[in-house]
């Protein structure tokens, strides 16, 4: 049975779930306990520890709202998530949810664009992480990205419950951190210890040119560094087909978004601040970094530097994992080669992965012959597609929250808040966050590299259609 053939009835509850499973063929090893680390380790990422630091010196304290108002934003994305996948989880959930509601073509578009976001995002992270190994040990830069790389596919070809595990444990690295950042930075603000005791306080947010020191257009232009930085946040959805009890587990992980925001995202930057003034911090610099320095705790660099290749690492274990899921419900449906529908006894997508992280290390190869421009365009185009699963998420939602009020469907058992003018509040900040980008010329690349990609995409799409004439994948529903 294919996933096509599962998608025609799709009753709710928990036998719709367990049919699914059924059809697609995986094995339910993820418990609740890594559903719930993968759901927050998937928000905290290379953009909090380091990219904020190039957030804070454009726009000071107000990138705190930032955070804050796009965390509301990625609250209702997740929440529109969840009232999908209770109606019917599947592994490869945004290409499935595309193609169901809006046709095979953005079913087809979705899942080679979310491939491509997590091939072009390993690329990124398996060479950041070689990089970060040379604050250790003068080694070269293609060998660790080799071993990094070689370990996290056996890891993904061995069990879902190995990769559910090395997540957890990459999560809990992160979030322990953060954790222990916060109280630190609550430490020298109430008992005044360390080098930076006499200058802490909460009065830094707005003593030093107010809380928007750069005005509010400086803090509109990091909206797309804000947003890069909750990418993969979503990556729980592509879960549901593997998770054991995925009618209780994923709405849970899914309702812990807005306190990890709040403290991780908010909470971190906050104390942070407050600490350290915000013309302290530096483009490139992680603020986590600066703040320790600023403290006179040499240490918190060394930490760091570990916390940031875990993050790294983590992110492309997760581009490991989602890539042969995607990849394979492409097969499945005739979109994508059938040597991608195969699995190994273990439940495990053997084609997909192997093909994703060849691509992955061909990479890093080419990163590593010609660091220059051409290889930075590419990289520019993460965001853009990683913001393509959310928007098919809020449109596909609102697709289905219409028809399911006029009982052509189900009802799902996780209903999301305030919708559908939730998931339209947030298409239109995604709109605003691509503006931003067209009018930033550090990231305006990435819109012009969308239609190239568009293109192609169109053009194999026309082709596999035209030689598969008799697919009912072709097919609208």
């Amino acid at each position: 049975m294919t996933s096509a053939q599962v998608d025609k009835g799709q009753p709710d509850g928990p036998e719709s779930a367990e049919a699914v499973t059924a059809g697609e063929g995986y094995q339910r090893g993820l418990g609740a306990r890594q559903i719930q680390m993968i759901a927050i380790g998937g928000a905290i990422g290379t953009g909090l520890f380091l990219g904020a630091g190039k957030a804070i010196d454009r726009a000071g304290p107000s990138l705190i709202l930032a955070y804050a108002i796009a965390g509301l934003v990625i609250f209702f994305i997740m929440r529109a998530l969840g009232e999908l996948l209770m109606y019917r989880p599947v592994s490869g959930s945004f290409s499935e949810y595309a193609r169901e509601f809006l046709g095979p073509f953005f079913g087809f578009v979705t899942g080679w664009t979310y491939w491509l976001f997590w091939v072009v995002t390993g690329i990124t992270e398996v060479t950041a992480a070689a990089t970060y190994m040379t604050y250790w040990w003068d080694i070269p830069q293609w060998l660790s990205a080799l071993v990094f790389t070689v370990i996290l596919y056996g890891a993904n070809l061995i069990s879902v419950k190995l990769f559910g595990e090395l997540e957890f444990w990459f999560s809990m690295v992160k979030v322990t951190a953060i954790i222990g950042m916060i109280l630190i930075c609550a430490g020298v603000l109430t008992i005044g210890f360390s080098d930076a005791g006499d200058t802490a306080t909460v009065a830094n947010l707005w003593n030093d040119g107010g809380f928007f020191p750069e005005g509010i257009g400086g803090t509109l232009m990091t909206l797309q560094i804000v947003m890069f930085a909750f990418l993969a946040v979503e990556l729980v959805g592509v879960t549901a087909g593997e998770s054991k009890d995925p009618k209780t587990v994923l709405p849970k992980a899914i309702n812990t978004v807005p306190w990890r925001i709040a403290v991780f995202y908010v909470g971190a930057l906050i104390m942070i601040l407050s600490v350290v003034p915000w013309s302290n911090f530096k483009p490139g610099v992680s603020p986590f970094v600066a703040a320790f320095e600023e403290m006179g705790l040499g240490i918190g660099a060394a930490i760091v530097n570990f916390v940031v290749l875990t993050a790294a690492l983590s992110s492309c274990n997760s581009g490991m994992y989602s890539t042969g899921r995607m990849l394979r419900d492409l097969a499945l449906n005739g979109q994508g080669p059938k040597a991608f529908t195969r699995l190994t006894r273990n439940g495990l997508p053997l084609a997909g992965t192997t093909f994703s992280a060849a691509l992955m290390l061909v990479g890093v190869w080419i990163n590593y012959q010609w660091p220059g421009e051409a290889f930075n365009y590419v990289v520019s185009f993460a965001t853009i597609s990683g913001m393509w699963a959310w928007i098919m998420i809020l449109v596909c939602q609102i697709r289905y929250r219409a028809k399911a009020d006029r009982g052509e469907l189900p009802q799902s058992s996780f209903k999301a808040p305030g919708a559908p003018f939730s998931s339209w509040f947030a298409l239109g900040f995604i709109g605003l966050v691509i503006v931003m980008m067209a009018i930033d010329e550090d990231a305006r690349i990435s819109l012009y590299c969308a239609p190239l990609w568009g293109l192609i995409l169109g053009v194999s799409y026309l082709t596999l259609k035209s030689r598969n004439p008799g697919n009912t994948s072709f097919a609208k529903r």
